[in-house]
């Protein structure tokens, strides 16, 4: 028996190496990783570059105290305000930390303002926004919640994309609207660029702060760094994490200064958030992403693969309900329990996801080539058929 907490259903595969889109197990089969530990891997498996500075920084200094000024951190945050609407930025070890300190920003902000009653945010149905309490209470999941006591209170939940019901809910103790502008958990559901602007609108409107939570869906994973860039919109603060790390903890919450400014030396820390280490390689990361061609080659890659999604409904359109997604964040819905065609695929040697809603979610590394999707492709048609022959009649 397992010395480890029984919180996750663990396959018995092990890997003892990567390289690129492909991870190996000790025996040597190989598995295309179409999964990319829940769209963390974005630069995949072993990036030279990300080992090179890994390295080079282990015989530099690992850590110090947020006490000290540290020069990898303030690069790390520089860069990413010169890439967007934020003035500063808070480095965390995940995304449920950035999340945690955009509501503790959110709430500050308002009580600086002289405004403390407004501590209320609006969240979404399908949300996923980590699994501390207070990220859980965000997410409003029923089955994350019980058992956990009384969920933390001052979270409102609509429908996404329906922006009505978002106006019905808000109120003079609304500080912020919280918002995955696509759900990865919840089923890889797309909000509307309209719905997005509406948002926008709807926050200036009633001077309350719209908060982004893209620690899936950003960090160049729709074909833009962030995904509200789409949508022509800029949000007050926004979280990341998973892709921003290439594989190594690594969390941030950005804001706009003005709301920024409340947090004051006292109001919040993190002992390794932004460390040296972290951030060498949080540089690193930024390294690739700016290179010429990235986000070009990352659109393309996405539209074949989304070929391919369309061609496998309409193969499979017993076992396949429809095609989701934005970029290289996609899925499909499909009719038999995601989870029995989640172990097929990976049968096949493909590792893919469940979703919400019953998706299979697609999340992989965005070096991935044309020709490797046509491979993964080749399985995951495998996997479906062999599912389909050996079902009950």
């Amino acid at each position: 028996m397992s010395a480890l907490f029984g919180t996750y259903a663990r396959s018995p595969i092990a890997f003892e190496r990567g390289e690129g889109v492909r991870l190996f197990t000790a025996e040597g089969e190989e598995y295309l990783d179409f999964y990319a530990g829940i769209g963390v891997m974005a630069l995949g498996h072993h990036h030279p570059t990300l080992v090179k500075a890994l390295k080079d920084g282990a015989d530099r200094v690992w850590h110090v105290s947020n006490i000290f000024t540290i020069p990898e951190s303030e690069r790390l945050a520089e860069r990413l305000v010169e890439k967007t609407f934020a003035d500063a930025v808070f480095f965390t070890n995940s995304g449920a930390e950035a999340i945690e300190c955009a509501i503790k920003t959110a709430r500050r902000h308002f009580w600086a303002v002289g405004e403390p009653e407004r501590v209320e945010i609006i969240c979404f149905s399908g949300a996923f926004h980590g699994r501390t309490l207070g990220t859980i209470a965000a997410g409003g999941n029923p089955s994350y919640l019980e058992g956990f006591g009384t969920p933390l209170p001052g979270f409102h939940h609509v429908q996404p994309n329906d922006i009505e019901a978002v106006r019905a809910k808000l109120s003079n103790r609304t500080a912020a609207i919280m918002i995955e502008p696509v759900q990865g958990e919840g089923g890889i559901t797309v909000m509307s660029e309209q719905f997005l602007r509406d948002l926008r609108a709807t926050c200036d409107e009633n001077g309350c702060l719209l908060i982004l939570d893209e620690i899936q869906c950003g960090f160049g994973r729709t074909g833009r760094f962030f995904a509200y860039e789409w949508a022509g919109i800029e949000p007050d603060i926004l979280c990341a994490a998973k892709a921003i790390g290439g594989g190594f903890p690594l969390g941030a919450c950005l804001a706009r200064g003005e709301v920024a400014k409340a947090m004051v030396p006292g109001t919040h820390g993190s002992t390794y958030g932004g460390n040296p280490l972290a951030c060498t390689i949080g540089n690193a990361v930024l390294d690739e992403y700016e290179k010429p061609g990235f986000l070009d080659h990352v659109r393309d890659v996405a539209s074949h693969l989304h070929w391919h999604l369309q061609q496998m409904a309409q193969k499979f359109p017993d076992l396949v309900v429809e095609v989701r997604g934005k970029g290289m964040i996609a899925g499909l819905k499909v009719t038999p329990p995601v989870r029995d065609l989640v172990a097929k695929v990976r049968d096949h040697h493909l590792l893919t996801v469940a979703a919400s809603d019953n998706v299979l979610r697609l999340l992989p590394p965005l070096i991935i080539t044309r020709d490797e999707i046509d491979e993964g492709f080749e399985r995951m048609t495998a996997a479906f058929e062999d599912y389909r022959t050996n079902q009950p009649a």
